[in-house]
């Protein structure tokens, strides 16, 4: 994101963190004496939830799917690939039982397995999250420009996809392009008003564009905590000096190496809505001397569901 990258603390990617909140999502090393134990835990959690609940009928395959993907967002990324080898078993694979599955071993830090899967995605109904998969894990490792061309491939298949769109935008940052960051981050934040990684992705990207007034008013109305504006802050610094827009102003080495990777930020923020159009105040309305046709986006109300 990356930043949102990592699960174990949600950025930018996804992300995340910002992320990357890219956040960012990702895919911390996690050691084997720890991931089977990890992987027992989460099955036994998932499967005393499921307990409680109405009882759901899993003869088919969409709906086993289904129970896979609520697992996943429940975090119980191990588990989920015991119920995915299941799943196949009983009904092959196919593309949608990839994605869950690829999603998976991104997520448990299995990352060349998971770069295998998500390719076996591309010239499938499942392209756009083979493309994204790819570039999470082009993130995870750095290589921001590269992210972002994946991520552009994934957009041009799903171009109302929030999650995506904030991605592409981290990525961007990331990448020292910040002023190509902004529409799609723009975009995100009005597909999808109360996404905290798309409030924190805006709020890093009007601080690394010099734009100070309008990211405190944004963190100001989200209430975000005096840690995450620090960490958006000392963001928008490294990426200012990675873009060349303003050496001066780079971090010491003392307190951010410019050669060490940026830890995910966290993402605690509150949801909520601006009043303004589509839900979500514009650059023109916290900055009236800014031209409308320069800034103006047009809000679209859907909100499509982004990939894991």
């Amino acid at each position: 994101m990356s930043a949102f990258f990592d699960p174990s603390v949600r950025n930018v990617w996804a992300s995340t963190a910002i992320g990357l909140a890219l956040a960012v999502s990702g895919c911390a090393a996690t050691k084997d004496h720890y991931a089977a134990g990890e992987d027992a835990q989460q099955r036994q959690a998932f499967e005393a939830a499921s307990e409680t609940k109405s009882g759901a009928n899993i003869d088919t395959q969409a709906t086993y799917l289904k129970v896979v993907s609520q697992m996943q967002q429940q975090g119980l990324w191990f588990a989920s690939l015991a119920h995915i080898a299941a799943l196949e078993q009983r009904w092959g694979v196919t593309p949608d039982s990839t994605r869950v599955r690829a999603d998976a071993l991104r997520q448990t830090g299995q990352a060349e397995p998971a770069e295998v899967a998500y390719k076996r995605l591309l010239n499938t109904p499942q392209e756009s999250a083979g493309y994204r998969g790819l570039g999470l894990l082009a993130g995870a490792h750095g290589h921001y420009a590269e992210a972002v061309q994946l991520f552009k491939q994934a957009q041009r298949r799903t171009p109302t996809d929030a999650l995506l769109l904030s991605d592409l935008g981290y990525a961007s940052l990331r990448a020292g392009q910040l002023e190509e960051a902004r529409l799609p981050l723009m975009q995100a934040l009005q597909l999808q008003p109360d996404s905290k990684q798309a409030q924190a992705n805006v709020a890093l990207y009007l601080e690394a564009t010099h734009q100070a007034e309008q990211a405190t008013a944004l963190m100001d109305a989200n209430r975000m905590p005096e840690a995450t504006r620090a960490a958006v802050r000392a963001a928008a610094l490294q990426m200012r000096a990675a873009a060349g827009n303003s050496a001066a102003l780079a971090p010491s080495s003392a307190t951010l190496p410019r050669n060490e990777p940026m830890a995910p930020f966290p993402l605690a923020l509150k949801p909520t809505r601006w009043a303004g159009m589509g839900g979500v105040r514009t650059a023109t309305q916290l900055n009236p001397s800014v031209s409308a046709a320069d800034t103006a986006l047009s809000p679209n109300p859907t909100s499509p569901r982004g990939t894991p």
